[in-house]
């Protein structure tokens, strides 16, 4: 593939439901293109962007794909991005690399969630847009109940720019409102013909409507257009192109990605009417970049992949400069030199070496040893730094428990190559539960991962509940004695101590103090009763979770010359603290979750009533945008555990929550009892074990 300016450069994502034929519509432009040979199909397994074995065998995309193809002397940077809500994370960061979004759509009345995910997004990056719809061939097919909600929702912004020929099983073709053709056939063997009779009405109607669209734009041809001349070919894709860079305009093109009616006119509208990287300059933060090649080099790392056998690769898209084979260049965001050795075009899953890449278009490096995505390349002299993407926080979770010892050796690794991949994933070893909890952005999301981990690294794990992390506390004062004695022959054991505990402000923590006077507990044993103390703490005394917010003051106690220790006090002081707790009204605190839940209005009744039912306060409810309410409530964590999996059913996956943590509350004494009763179920069974 031969090198091109910014100017002949489109940077396009293509993004839509999951199921909406968007890795087919890629493949059929690949073809159309030239780029290859023969079409492979999902079912098959065989496209060029789905090739991962994950994919392959579970139907679906789950990560992003860059695959370039050259048209009319232009090279168009295609990205399939997986549909699915689990799988944002790669939509945010393609949007915050390209220019333009194609967003596929099935042919029927309602709008999926994945196309109001992408629409949302492509509004946050301020993209251009085209909506491409597609499967006009099925029998179900409704084109014109699709155009009426899409002109309800978005009013003047959408433009009709095709007509299907024929419907459903009769689809044949499609009629161009721009070049005022039609185009026949499939893919390469495109067949021009006349506009049939019976169509001629309704072109003249939404060409006008083209015009006015085209016109809004640019005072020339607004000028030239109020004057009663017909505006040209040429002038209205101008006309187009800007109002489309300025997200006024959104066309709307048909087709079929099964059978690749309409992908030969698509290409061309995306040459055309998208724009080019020095078209519009790429803002991040309150930065601008303006593609110059002779820029200093701003290189900027949006995905990383782990392949237990290439090594990484690091995905990048020049925002300026110019990057070189072998080049020398600095990560602006961890302050390591790397050496660019291995630079190449990605194209799906092959690839082609390049020996240079100018600003606007986007290339991959494989085995950088400090490099992950949202790592900006510059060089140590100019320092150019690219903002970081913002990605979601993990709204799902699970513990993982390694099957066998060797699993148990490899997950750390692992799970450190799958982090590195992925920016939405997160994993934890949280002491307070005794788990190991990996976090992420739903069910599917998450099982991907554990596939992952078997398939590509050898680790099996299996899934439980994630505990939620209780703590236990007092409400009062008290105070006990812990004694230890034991005589076992020869030299004995004896610990004697007198402990106060008293309750501290939620989240003070732990104050440990000593009072005694006279030398009845002689200094160096005092650290061994703090420590006994400290222990049992972290065990918890009334159904196994840890302690906080106490202060324990040992104020007097009894020594044996000979028999008295550091474990013998160490003991002693378990004993106290254990016995005064007790005394000490004590209570279990949960943890709250400060909620946000943004859905359509039509849900808030019910999402208002599911709080409810989890112990949930709702604090509030706000306007989020047309259409849209945000509710917040603080919510235990414990009613919590399946909310992503609740919510995306109740709201038919267009609802969105963000929850982080708030405090420590009291538990209600109904679920006190719970807990204590299968703590002490579980002790002993376990002492029925030994």
């Amino acid at each position: 593939m031969k090198q091109y300016s910014a100017d002949k450069i489109r940077n396009v994502a293509i993004v839509g439901h999951g199921g909406s034929g968007k890795t087919m519509l890629v493949e059929h432009l690949l073809y159309t293109s030239g780029a290859i040979e023969r079409v492979g199909t999902v079912d098959a397994g065989n496209t060029q962007c789905d090739y991962d074995p994950l994919e392959v065998r579970r139907k679906i995309s789950i990560s992003a794909s860059v695959v370039p193809v050259e048209w009319h002397d232009h090279k168009i940077n295609l990205i399939d991005v997986p549909g699915f809500p689990d799988f944002i994370g790669d939509l945010q960061a393609v949007a915050s690399v390209v220019e333009s979004m194609i967003i596929v759509t099935e042919a029927k009345r309602d709008l999926d969630v994945g196309f109001d995910l992408a629409w949302e997004v492509a509004e946050e990056h301020g993209l251009a847009r085209f909506i491409f719809v597609n499967k006009l061939e099925r029998d179900n097919a409704d084109f014109e109940g699709l155009i009426e909600t899409l002109h309800a929702r978005y009013g003047n912004k959408i433009i009709d720019a095709q007509v299907p020929i024929g419907h459903q099983a009769a689809f044949a073709g499609v009629l161009d409102i721009l070049t005022m053709k039609v185009y026949k056939g499939k893919d390469r063997g495109v067949e021009i013909e006349e506009i049939p009779a019976g169509y001629a009405e309704e072109v003249e109607r939404l060409r006008e409507k083209m015009m006015d669209a085209a016109a809004e734009g640019d005072d020339v041809l607004m000028e030239k257009y109020l004057s009663g001349e017909a505006l040209t070919e040429e002038e209205i894709e101008h006309g187009l192109l800007v109002g489309t860079e300025t997200g006024r305009v959104v066309p709307v093109l048909i087709g079929s990605a099964m059978s690749g009616i309409g992908v030969a006119t698509l290409l061309d509208r995306i040459v055309g009417e998208l724009p080019a990287p020095t078209e519009i300059p790429k803002v991040r933060g309150d930065q601008s970049f303006t593609a110059d090649p002779s820029a200093p080099l701003a290189a900027f790392c949006f995905k990383t992949t782990a392949d237990p056998f290439v090594g990484k690769i690091n995905y990048l898209r020049i925002f300026q400069g110019t990057l070189k084979q072998d080049d020398h260049v600095m990560n602006l965001s961890n302050e390591k030199d790397e050496r660019v050795h291995n630079l190449f075009f990605p194209h799906g899953k092959g690839q082609e070496a390049a020996p240079v890449v100018s600003a606007g278009d986007i290339c991959a490096v494989a085995k950088l040893q400090h490099t992950h995505t949202n790592d900006t390349l510059s060089t140590a002299k100019d320092r150019i730094l690219v903002p970081p993407i913002e990605f979601p926080e993990p709204i799902y979770r699970v513990a993982i428990k390694p099957v066998a010892k060797t699993d148990e050796d490899k997950l750390g690794p692992a799970l450190t190559r799958l982090l590195e991949e992925d920016p939405t994933l997160r994993y934890v070893r949280d002491p307070g539960v005794h788990q190991e909890i990996l976090e992420g952005m739903g069910d599917i999301h998450l099982d991907v991962v554990i596939e992952k981990l078997k398939a590509r690294f050898g680790v099996s794990v299996t899934i439980e509940e994630a505990r939620i992390p209780y703590r236990e506390t007092i409400r009062s004062a008290a105070k006990a004695q812990g004694r230890h004695k034991r005589q076992t022959g020869g030299k004995g054991q004896f610990g004697d101590c007198w402990v106060r505990l008293e309750p501290k402000g939620r989240g003070e923590g732990f104050e440990f103090g000593s009072e005694v006077v006279g030398g009845s507990v002689p200094k160096n044993f005092i650290p061994a009763i703090e420590k006994g103390i400290v222990e049992t703490m972290g065990k918890g005394f009334l159904a196994g979770y840890p302690v906080v917010d106490v202060k324990a003051v040992v104020y007097d106690g009894s020594y044996h010359d000979v028999d008295s220790s550091e474990m013998a006090f160490k003991i002693a002081g378990s004993l106290a603290f254990k016995a005064a707790a007790t005394q000490a009204s004590p209570i279990i605190l949960e943890p709250i979750l400060d909620l946000e839940v943004t859905v359509p209005e039509d849900n808030v009744g019910d999402i208002v009533g599911d709080l409810n039912g989890r112990r949930g306060r709702p604090m509030g409810i706000e306007d989020h945008s047309p259409h849209k309410k945000t509710v917040r409530a603080h919510v235990p964590m414990a009613t919590m555990g399946r909310y992503a999996l609740d919510l995306r059913s109740m709201t038919k996956g267009r609802g969105r929550f963000r929850a982080t943590f708030s405090r420590y509350e009291e538990l209600p004494a109904n679920e006190v009892q719970l807990l204590i009763a299968a703590y002490e179920k579980i002790r002993k069974d376990h002492e029925d074990e030994h």
